[in-house]
């Protein structure tokens, strides 16, 4: 009897742990579209914010993308600029690529690079397998791994913080590289695009097989990329199978809280911009983080159990 009360209590402690557990909000930041522009000018206030970010100690921070300016070298020498920029965070910082480090790479400006070969690169330097990036790197798993039919893309990777599942997924902006006049870059984009549908299918799956109670999907590009309407994605859009076809339905389906963050047009938004079948579908969030001139982060916090799941700050000084 004695034994039997114990193993009661024991079970009736854990769960009151794991629902404590689950309950927990995650707090994490968001950044984007930096730095921009010479060293002399753009590293300082970027070193800055990494070092206000370091002060608040997040469980991680996401990077969307575009470490450097459209208009600026594409150089090795650039590339391992930003890796060790990425080693001064103190916690762990997950990075998703954005166009201005490889698609837009063949303008003379940029110094005239091969995209594809820059793309390589990338792959190479930023995504260690099984890892994070910074100090204290986070376990991570790719879609090169957890999808081996899709062994090229180490950059799409996806993690948890509790009930909270976290996927980065490569989707860049300039319309996804969608450019049908380069076979190339053509022939590139529908295989990527390819794997971001099946990686978004995956982590649906993934969430339901597990209970998530949210999700987090990361990318570079902003998926309206001016257009109007803002909830239609015409066939000639990077964004229509991907986000139009994919993320918007199959988030309405689940029906739990899905924050999109993104970066590409620089200005601070949080909203609901995504209609599915005409409806708006209110549990799919976008945040779009600022940027380029903008040098500020934003600390988001999730708590999966509230009616207002994403609660945003922002971090740095106003320019």
């Amino acid at each position: 009897m004695l034994k039997t009360l114990a193993r009661g209590g024991l079970a009736a402690a854990a769960l009151a742990l794991a629902t404590t557990a689950a309950a927990q909000t995650v707090r994490f930041v968001a950044l984007g579209d930096m730095p921009y522009g010479p060293p002399q000018q753009s590293y300082p206030p970027y070193r800055a914010l990494i070092e206000r970010i370091n002060a608040l100690q997040p469980a991680f921070s996401i990077h969307v993308g575009d470490f450097k300016s459209g208009s600026t070298l594409c150089s090795d020498e650039e590339f391992a600029a930003q890796l060790e920029h990425f080693g001064r965070f103190r916690g762990a910082v997950v990075y998703t690529p954005g166009d201005n480090e490889w698609t837009d790479c063949h303008r003379a400006n940029n110094g005239g690079y091969d995209p594809l070969e820059r793309l390589d690169a990338l792959r190479q330097r930023f995504f260690p397998p099984g890892r994070s990036l910074g100090q204290q790197p986070i376990a991570v798993e790719s879609q090169s791994t957890a999808l081996p039919a899709f062994a090229t893309y180490k950059e799409n990777q996806r993690w948890w913080a509790g009930d909270v599942l976290f996927v980065t997924v490569h989707i860049v902006g300039s319309n996804n590289n969608f450019e049908t006049r380069d076979p190339r870059a053509a022939a590139e984009f529908f295989e990527r695009d390819r794997a971001n549908i099946a990686w978004l299918r995956a982590a649906f799956e993934l969430a339901q097989q597990r209970n998530a109670r949210a999700m987090v999907v990361a990318m570079q590009a902003d998926p309206f990329d001016n257009q109007q309407p803002l909830e239609t994605f015409p066939r000639h859009s990077g964004f229509a199978a991907s986000i139009g076809e994919t993320l918007v339905p199959l988030a309405a389906q689940w029906g739990r809280p899905v924050l999109l963050i993104h970066g590409d047009s620089h200005v601070l938004a949080l909203d609901n911009p995504f209609k599915h079948q005409k409806k708006p579908v209110l549990n799919l969030t976008r945040l779009q983080v600022p940027g380029a001139a903008d040098i500020r982060a934003v600390e988001v916090t999730v708590d999966p159990t509230s009616s207002e799941p994403w609660t945003i700050r922002l971090v740095g000084v106003r320019p």
